[in-house]
């Protein structure tokens, strides 16, 4: 079966596509999402099922329209995977879906699933997962090397609307400990510079890492003593959950319902319900590493049924007995990945917009003109967006 992504961004096309393609099943990734690309891709690809997941700028509302306008119409099932539920539902979620009109809504969020078919979807829970050929254990970097290590953004925005969330009760048991005590944690994520009135005291600034990409991510798992790992509820698990235990991190998380559900503590991953307990825990085991390898390995072992390609093999059997593909195309093949732009470069000179790049300035930089860069990509004005892309002429 063909399966087309319509994503970009690391932290998606890396996981659930692979899943699909471990499971026998060709996938191609769209990369940004343009007016004079997503047609000629569709119609050269004939994808079986067409799949939209997460948030990111692939679903701006001007990008909506376009799924809406190129893939509504298809027949071609169409799936959607709301990751960001409960907390998103309604000022992302539902005006996505309203608008695009999946044929099928996965969610994160298990009570979202009623939710979601009250209002005339077809539904169904799908948790994160992990896949090792991203999220696996790396030798020690001394680039990433620390006792504690937290891999997390501090949404400070999300605070200002939502102050009782459970993430910053999370925070509070996990981190504000050491940040108050002066004992080092090192973040990368973004927005830790401004999360003092959150935790309750400025973080050092050699402290902070900063952005890190996300297939880097597992070297800090590899590297560190211990992962602190924050959860937003006590419901659900965090994507870097399964992929610090698919790293063969040392996972400390917060105790929650889904974790105990999910994982055995104590054997698996460590976790705290109090920063007293944090500070205990932290203390015994950086103190007994050989505790540590037997949980890290424990961890490793118990996540590995949490991989995407069981995920991939589990939309596929719930949306076949919903009626929108046969078993005869959800049998596995081959299954190949492909990105539309590595295609599209097989065929034409391709520019990725950079910032403050002008069409004019792209146009003196081939030597060909902006009509006619305009007239290739069927652009109705001259504005472009940085990591768009452009076909600059055929090879």
């Amino acid at each position: 079966m063909r399966i087309l992504f319509l994503e970009s961004d690391p932290m998606w096309i890396y996981g659930l596509p692979n899943g699909f393609a471990d499971a026998g099943h060709d996938v191609m990734i769209s990369g940004p999402l343009l007016e004079a690309s997503l047609s000629d891709m569709i119609s050269s690809y004939k994808p079986d099922l067409i799949f939209t997941m997460g948030h990111t700028r692939e679903h701006s509302a001007k990008k909506r329209l376009v799924i809406k306008k190129h893939v509504a119409h298809l027949g071609i099932p169409h799936i959607y995977w709301a990751t960001e539920d409960p907390g998103y539902t309604f000022t992302f979620s539902l005006p996505l879906i309203e608008t695009i009109q999946p044929d099928f809504i996965f969610t994160i969020c298990p009570p979202r699933v009623d939710f979601y078919r009250e209002k005339g979807y077809k539904a169904a829970h799908l948790d994160f997962g992990y896949h090792p050929k991203v999220h696996f254990p790396t030798e020690q970097d001394s680039n990433y090397d620390a006792s504690l290590a937290i891999v997390a953004n501090g949404y400070p925005t999300l605070y200002e609307k939502s102050p009782l969330y459970y993430r910053f009760e999370a925070l509070s048991n996990l981190l504000s400990p050491f940040v108050m005590d002066n004992l080092r944690i090192d973040f990368w994520g973004r927005y830790w510079d401004v999360m003092e009135h959150i935790i309750g005291k400025k973080i050092p600034a050699e402290w902070i890492h900063g952005f890190l990409p996300y297939t880097e991510a597992n070297k800090v798992y590899s590297s560190a003593d211990i992962i602190l790992g924050v959860q937003n509820l006590d419901s659900q698990v965090t994507q870097r959950t399964y992929e610090i235990l698919g790293s063969g991190g040392f996972l400390l998380t917060n105790n929650t319902t889904k974790i105990r559900n999910l994982f055995t503590p104590g054997q698996d991953l460590v976790v705290s319900s109090s920063p007293e307990e944090t500070i205990k825990l932290v203390k015994y085991y950086l103190n007994h590493p050989e505790e540590r390898l037997e949980i890290k390995k424990a961890g490793a072992g118990a996540v590995k049924k949490y991989s995407y390609e069981e995920r991939a093999k589990y939309i596929l059997e719930t949306i076949t007995n919903a009626g929108l593909i046969s078993k005869e195309k959800a049998a596995p093949g081959e299954g190949k990945w492909a990105y539309y732009i590595d295609i599209l470069r097989e065929t034409y000179e391709v520019h990725m917009i950079q910032p403050k790049e002008t069409l004019w300035s792209i146009s003196k930089k081939y030597g060909v003109s902006v009509e006619h860069i305009k007239k290739l990509n069927r652009l109705a004005t001259d504005m472009i967006a940085v990591n768009d892309y452009l076909k600059i002429r055929e090879k």
